[in-house]
């Protein structure tokens, strides 16, 4: 029977690592389902999702923990293939304005408050076209549940985005 792990992979980047986690993953059978993977602060940082023969699972993590070594730090967990969340729509919110402490977690409040959950998120830093000056751009989708007005959500951000003075943008995806 084939069992899903969802596994993390975080230590100093080189050539050749994603080629030696995807060559004992195969080696015990496995099948690389989905990731993210990305040079983050001088970093390797890479999340995946497997799946695997269960009597192969344990010899799989005790490679991953022999190839890791000093440097690289794997963590492997048993998982679902799918979640399930109690959905009613799927959206997509984008914010953009200059850089200041405290956009994600305003903007991860009014999520928690409402119990939307984040399904993905993204986040970068990078510099305005003419000035110069230095922005921010987050860009999430997110589940709303049955318990929440969208409508609702949708002008507390606005609120919050007009308060960071930043611009936002809020679309259904479902």
């Amino acid at each position: 029977m084939k069992v899903p792990f969802v596994m993390t992979v975080i230590g100093p980047d080189r050539p050749g690592l994603v080629d030696s986690v995807s060559t004992l993953i195969a080696e015990y059978g496995g099948n690389w389902l989905e990731s993210r993977m990305c040079h983050l602060g001088g970093q390797f940082a890479g999340l995946l999702q497997i799946e695997i023969d269960e009597e192969s699972a344990e010899s799989l993590k005790a490679a991953l923990r022999e190839l890791g070594g000093d440097d690289l730090e794997i963590v492997a967990q048993k998982s679902a293939l799918a979640s399930a969340p109690d959905c009613v729509e799927v959206v997509q919110v984008e914010i953009v304005g200059q850089d200041r402490p405290g956009i994600v977690r305003s903007i991860a409040n009014a999520f928690s408050n409402r119990d939307v959950n984040v399904e993905e998120l993204s986040t970068q830093c990078f510099s305005a076209p003419m000035s110069g000056e230095r922005l921010f751009e987050a860009k999430a989708k997110v589940c709303i549940p049955e318990s929440c007005e969208t409508d609702t959500l949708r002008e507390e951000l606005e609120a919050i985005a007009t308060d960071l003075q930043v611009d936002f943008s809020f679309e259904s995806l479902s």
